[in-house]
């Protein structure tokens, strides 16, 4: 059992609580997640990512090491699970255009993945480690589905896609592609994948 951050009662000394590690860990994750993907890597600092969990930054290096260690385990979290990667190679492309618009509407949430990418990307070590959670995760899982040739440049090239529609609808808020009938909008990026999937 690791122990919280000291509290003080009125009028006496400071007592600590102990606190399931298990669950002291997923906080501290958690709480750095939510950071890096408002901030940035270069952006917040141990402290803050400490303070928002409710424990000390000696705590979080005991966890994880270092900042970058902890921000490696968050690239691995947030890009590990499917987001519109989906299993069935016959109706992929339908499948990861329809989840795009879905994901990408006005009122949908942001996602922490996409976050992350976006303004984390300017510090060269965070990119190199989001550079190997994406190929380890979504692009290996992309590439496993594609047959033919050159799997990986093609999965490569259509998570660029992704990535683009991405920031054009939900970030910057393209008129014409916030405005877009979802139907038609899934259904010509349907065909964009479709030649990206399909080899030859």
């Amino acid at each position: 059992m690791e122990q919280e951050r000291p509290t003080t009662p009125a009028g006496g000394p400071a007592a600590k609580r102990p606190r399931n590690a298990a669950a002291t860990r997923e906080a501290i994750l958690r709480s750095a997640t939510e950071a890096f993907s408002r901030h940035g890597y270069d952006g917040v600092g141990v402290r803050e990512i400490a303070a928002a969990a409710g424990v000390t930054a000696m705590l979080v290096n005991r966890y994880f090491g270092s900042k970058e260690q902890l921000f490696t385990e968050v690239v691995e979290a947030s890009f590990a699970p499917p987001t519109v990667v989906t299993d069935d190679p016959g109706t992929l492309s339908r499948d990861v255009a329809r989840a795009l618009v879905e994901r990408t509407a006005p009122g949908a949430e942001h996602l922490d993945p996409f976050l992350l990418m976006l303004l984390s990307a300017p510090n060269e070590r965070s990119a190199e480690i989001m550079r190997q959670g994406i190929e380890r995760h979504v692009g290996r899982r992309l590439a496993e589905r594609l047959d033919g040739q050159d799997v990986r440049e093609r999965a490569g090239l259509a998570l660029s896609v992704i990535a683009g529609v991405w920031l054009m609808r939900k970030v910057i808020g393209d008129t014409a592609l916030v405005r877009a009938d979802e139907e038609e909008l899934a259904r010509r990026l349907e065909g964009v994948f479709e030649l990206l999937f399909t080899d030859g």
